[in-house]
This record gives C-alpha cells, sequence and structure tokens, in this order.
C-alpha cells in the first residue's frame, strides 16, 4: 500500500503542487479543510499533512498557527512553492470573454493588479481547485478561476492568462507533519527548531525570555504573536530559530526561555530548505 499525504483543497490545488513536489512517492489524499487534513494524519488515514502557514505576498494563513499546536502531530519537513496564478476559462475561452474569476481569498490578492487592469470581478471560492471544477462544470466563458496549470489540466480547462501574479517571487511555505517527530536528521542547509510559548506574567517577561537567544548565539528566524482561548491577556508565541536541540547553546536558550515561561512546547524539528538562502 502506498503512503499517503493529506492537503488543504481538491486535486489540482496548490498544495496538491506542493505534494507532488516534496514528496513525489506519497499519493496525495485531498481535505475539504485544514483541520480535515491534520485529522487525516492524527487517525492514521495518511501518513503525512502538507500544511501551508504563510504566502510572501499575503502573509501567513489565517488560524493556522493556533491549529500547530492542538493538532499534536510534528512538523518533520518545509517545503516553499514557487506559486504561479493562472486564469482559467472553458476551452475556447478568451481573456476578454472573461468578467468575474473564483478563487480562495488568499490568493485574489496575490493577482489583484491583474483582474483591476482587466476589469474582471474578484469573487472568493473555498478553495482554487474547486473553483476550477466548478468553472469546468458551468462552462460559462464569462466565468474563470484563479488556479495551477495542474487544475487546468485535471479540469480540462485553457489557460487563458498565465503567471498573472502580482509579485514574481510569490512563494508559499508549507510544513510537513507527521505523528511522530524525528530527531536524527540533519539537514545539509542546517536545522530549524519550532515551538509555541507563553510568558509568565512579570514585567518585561518576553525581552527576558528573548535575552537568551542572543547571549547564546542563536538566530530566531520567526517570532508571531496570537491569542489563545479569546482572552486578550492570553497571548501566545509562535517560534522558528536555527539550528538543533541538542546543540549545546541552543539547549541554553531554551532553559532560559523555559525559566520565563509558563508554556513551552517543541512543534518539530526538521531540515531548512535550500530555498531559505535564495535571494533571486
Amino acid at each position: 500500500m502506498s503512503q499517503k499525504i493529506a492537503f488543504q483543497g481538491e486535486l489540482g490545488a496548490y498544495g496538491h503542487e506542493a505534494c507532488i513536489a516534496a514528496r513525489p512517492d506519497h499519493e496525495p489524499l485531498p481535505c475539504p479543510t485544514f483541520v480535515d487534513a491534520i485529522e487525516a494524519v492524527r487517525k492514521g488515514d495518511a501518513d503525512l499533512g502538507m500544511i501551508a502557514v504563510e504566502n510572501s505576498t499575503y502573509g501567513r494563513v489565517a488560524d493556522v498557527h493556533s491549529l500547530l499546536p492542538e493538532s499534536r502531530l510534528h512538523i518533520v519537513d518545509e517545503a516553499f512553492v514557487r506559486v504561479h496564478v493562472n486564469l482559467l476559462a472553458p476551452k475556447g475561452a478568451k481573456l476578454s470573454d472573461v468578467q468575474a474569476a473564483y478563487g480562495h481569498p488568499v490568493i485574489l490578492p496575490q493577482c489583484a493588479q491583474f483582474l483591476r487592469a482587466n476589469g474582471i470581478e474578484a469573487i472568493a471560492s473555498t478553495d482554487n481547485a474547486k473553483a476550477a471544477r466548478e468553472v469546468a462544470e458551468k462552462n460559462n466563458p464569462s466565468h474563470g478561476a484563479l488556479a495551477s496549470e495542474l487544475a487546468a489540466d485535471i479540469y480540462d480547462l485553457d489557460v487563458v492568462a498565465r503567471h498573472i501574479e502580482d509579485h514574481d517571487r510569490n512563494t508559499t511555505r508549507f510544513l510537513v507533519m507527521s505523528r511522530e517527530p524525528d530527531f536524527k536528521i540533519r539537514g545539509s542547509h542546517g536545522m530549524i527548531t519550532s515551538f509555541v510559548f507563553r510568558v509568565r506574567n512579570i514585567p518585561a517577561a518576553l525581552f527576558k525570555a528573548m535575552g537568551g537567544f542572543a547571549t547564546n548565539g542563536v538566530n530566531m528566524t520567526k517570532l508571531e504573536s496570537y491569542m489563545v482561548g479569546g482572552y486578550f491577556t492570553a497571548t501566545q508565541f509562535y517560534a522558528e530559530v536555527e539550528g538543533h536541540p541538542d546543540d549545546h547553546n541552543l539547549q541554553l536558550a531554551l532553559e532560559e526561555l523555559d525559566y520565563f515561561t509558563d508554556h513551552l512546547a517543541l512543534l518539530g524539528v526538521y531540515p531548512a530548505a535550500a530555498r531559505r538562502k535564495e535571494r533571486d
């Protein structure tokens, strides 16, 4: 039996592309929501999950960071996927025919300039690949979908405008999730450690908690805050640092962080992707 990797969306979604690129030996398993994709891994219906966390144009994917700590899964890898947005339409349609384009709320801002320039109305859909499928089913040349070329192939649509994203480096970062961690693996481009924490209710707690990373020479690449439990005072932080928990300097930094927190949980230790170092 082949291994499976779950992703949010229908076949042809950008998550599907990420699965093909990062885990070509796994069978992609489409799921309606991120919660469903995570649950598929937890229940054993899939071996891995491909979860989108942020886009270079749009920013972080809403709600995902709050889902990760509760998932009881472990981050074992990351994948950066260059997102090319295409305008798809029924066979024979031309760009001038399209009056409305359907796409996920995350993708609409990524090609806003193109849509305005061509007088195309942007309409939100729950999934880009779903939008492509529905455009194919309705077969109305005035309706288009913002999706991948993979979706065009799957649903037999024409690409009436190719690579219409506003920024030529438009990239989405995905995290690969597993039921079991793998602390033995070491990446050729370094390691990343991800964790969440809540600081103790003392003056300058966050400043003091972060001090250990600076004094021990640990590079923190991400620090984001979000509310938990619906309380403005209950703030949780999601952080990523370069290094492995077995590294002595990171051990010291995490020990100091633990002293100033009332909650600290490791989410994953995984190889840094080569794309982190790219600048072109």
